[in-house]
Formats: C-alpha cells, sequence, structure tokens
C-alpha cells in the first residue's frame, strides 16, 4: 500500500519562510502527476501548485513568484518551498500524487494527512 506524509509545517511569521516535504513510500511503479493542495478553515481544499513527472510546474496566480514546486523521482519526494510567507497562506497543506503500483495497474490518486502552516505574528 502506497502511503504519502507531509512533514515541514509549522509556525512562521509575515515573510518567513518554509519548506514543505512529502515521501511516497511503499510498492511504487511510477508516479505521474503530483501537486500540493490546501484547505484554511471554512474554505474549500484550494490548488497551491501541481508538477509532471518531466517538471512541468503550475501555481495558482496567490503563490507565483513566492512558492517554488519541485520532486526528486528517484526519492519519490515532493518539495515546496514558500517564501514571503502570508498571513493568508495559513492552512493545512495537502500532498497529493497519481500513483500506479504496477505496469498493469491503473493510477491511484492518493492524498496524505496534512501539514499545518500558520503565518502570524
Amino acid at each position: 500500500q502506497v502511503q504519502l506524509a507531509e512533514s515541514g509545517g509549522g509556525l512562521v511569521q509575515p515573510g518567513g519562510s518554509l519548506r514543505l516535504s512529502c515521501a511516497a513510500s511503499g510498492r511504487i511503479f511510477r508516479i505521474g502527476n503530483m501537486g500540493w493542495y490546501r484547505q484554511a478553515p471554512g474554505q474549500q481544499r484550494e490548488l497551491v501548485a501541481t508538477i509532471t513527472s518531466d517538471g512541468r510546474t503550475d501555481y495558482t496566480n496567490s503563490v507565483l513568484g513566492r512558492f517554488t514546486i519541485s520532486r526528486d523521482n528517484a526519492k519519490n519526494t515532493l518539495n515546496l518551498q514558500m517564501n514571503s510567507l502570508k498571513p493568508e497562506d495559513t492552512a493545512l497543506y495537502y500532498c497529493n500524487a497519481v500513483v500506479r503500483v504496477s505496469a498493469w495497474a491503473g493510477p491511484t490518486e492518493l492524498w496524505g494527512q496534512g501539514t499545518q502552516v500558520t503565518v502570524s505574528s
């Protein structure tokens, strides 16, 4: 069974930085698209950034120029470098990945448990 585990969240002052990481473990044949989503209290989960297996990235407008998504295909890891953090970035951040466990298995979308990011002075 494949699992995603996030780490790196915490409390940071406005203007500060955090780096989130996500590690995929278990029986993995291939990981396709990966991404970070976030959900603030009382709001719907929203897309933050995505990255394809060949490194193409996409960001929601509110984080452009501040956040950078990256992945290491050899280690099955995903990262999100967050700079110039703002109070409105406060949310529970989730890792997402489309995973195949074998060559004949179809893709399965997986979610991590989430890591809390709080931006406050």
